[in-house]
């Protein structure tokens, strides 16, 4: 890690980080034979311009070499979810509480967890601006909007846009599914797990996992390492990461013959 800048997360937030041990004795909540599916369930129809359903399905299921369902819309919604107008982008958003509430009541028998996504911006109570997403561990319920990621939300016109989005959106499926596992916020390497206050930062740090935290997804799912980077290489060469597909691969080919 290098040193934060003055706005960075670990300048405004000071952590000690969360070793493999430490980990090991927070007691995490650990996928089992009856619970190991992870089920996202969007809140509205995802548009063509949107992240493909069926991208974010394929890199999940690579990143946690675990089976992944897209549920689909819920017939007349949640519910009653309660919602205003942020005063400072005139856009509305959704309270975070009352999405919980109503995912937990709808958490499959056989999840490891409910991740529900939108593309509405989100706030977790009337003194925040907005937040990026909430989850209740013990619930295994959380809730991740989209909206923000998208530079068209504050009036970017940007190259690219589909495929910057589309990595903003796995990185957070990736690091808040990490939290999911019981993984804090990485203070060690760079990595996907490492906290970030402002868009810029978030947007430099990788979307692979440090060799700690890779320790501890390992722990909570024994999954086969080697064809979980297969898996992600090919993902990542796929959608036209190809920095982190080459990361991936040099990976690979540190790994002995046979291995």
């Amino acid at each position: 890690m290098k040193a934060p800048d003055p706005s960075d997360w670990l300048a405004v937030h000071p952590e000690s980080g969360q070793s493999y041990f430490q980990f090991i004795n927070s007691r995490p909540n650990l996928p089992g034979p009856a619970h190991r599916t992870i089920y996202l369930q969007p809140l509205e129809a995802f548009p063509a311009d949107a992240p493909s359903l069926s991208q974010l399905k394929t890199f999940t299921e690579s990143y946690f070499s675990m089976p992944v369902t897209v549920l689909p819309l819920i017939p007349g919604g949640l519910g009653k979810i309660t919602t205003r107008v942020n005063p400072d982008t005139r856009k509305m958003q959704l309270l975070t509480g009352d999405i919980l509430s109503a995912l937990k009541n709808r958490l499959p028998d056989n999840a490891y967890c409910l991740l529900g996504i939108t593309l509405s911006d989100l706030y977790p109570g009337p003194a925040w601006n907005y937040v990026f997403g909430e989850a209740t561990l013990d619930e295994r319920v959380g809730i991740y909007s989209f909206a923000r990621y998208d530079p068209r939300f504050s009036g970017e016109n940007v190259p690219d846009r589909t495929r910057l989005l589309l990595r903003r959106c796995c990185k957070i499926l990736a690091h808040e599914t990490g939290h999911m596992f019981g993984i804090e916020h990485c203070i060690y390497f760079q990595c996907v797990m490492n906290g970030s206050n402002h868009l810029p930062e978030d947007d430099s740090k990788p979307l692979h996992l440090c060799p700690v935290d890779l320790h501890k997804l390992y722990f909570s799912t024994r999954l086969d390492v080697v064809a979980r980077y297969a898996h992600l290489r090919d993902f990542c060469r796929q959608v036209g990461f190809s920095d982190e597909a080459g990361w991936i691969e040099q990976q690979l080919k540190k790994i002995p013959p046979g291995r």
